[in-house]
């Protein structure tokens, strides 16, 4: 359930800063960094997360945790939108770090690679830019996790 939730909300987020981007290409602002394909994956988000859920085993509480990331991510980096050239890498690295965190038993990089579709030296160049994105904060209280759950609670109402 909650990775219907959470691909419904990053679902609209990406229709919605498809729009600014656009606009801001056109303008001749564009802002890649190295979570941006050179085209949009072929496979849908919620199906992208079915996928991570099915072969990287992590506790659903790390898809609530790589949420909370990928919020301080954006909100450490306003001028990156997360639109569908960047929401695949996004989600498969904030994932990965979160398991890395939170589970006694993770995978390594290089599978998580071959999971999210992208090569190893890539998959640690994402895992290294996310941590320093995010300051290496990686701690998530009780309350900011369970704030983050009634979002996604609030989404399905």
């Amino acid at each position: 359930r909650i990775l219907a939730v959470l691909s419904s909300l990053l679902d609209r987020v990406v229709v919605k800063n498809e729009r600014y981007a656009a606009s801001a290409t056109a303008n001749g602002h564009s802002n890649l960094t190295v979570f941006h394909g050179l085209r949009a994956p072929s496979i849908s988000i919620d199906k992208y997360l079915e996928r991570i859920f099915k072969y990287a085993n992590c506790s659903p509480s790390c898809f609530v945790v790589a949420y909370v990331y990928i919020d301080r991510f954006i909100q450490q980096k306003p001028s990156l939108p997360i639109t569908s050239l960047n929401v695949h890498r996004l989600l498969v690295t904030s994932v990965m770090v979160a398991a890395k965190f939170l589970d006694d038993a993770y995978y390594n990089n290089a599978y998580y690679a071959k999971v999210g579709g992208v090569n190893t030296q890539e998959m640690n160049r994402l895992e290294l830019e996310f941590l320093f994105h995010l300051n290496f904060r990686l701690q998530v209280t009780v309350s900011v996790f369970e704030s983050y759950c009634n979002r996604l609670e609030k989404e399905v109402s």
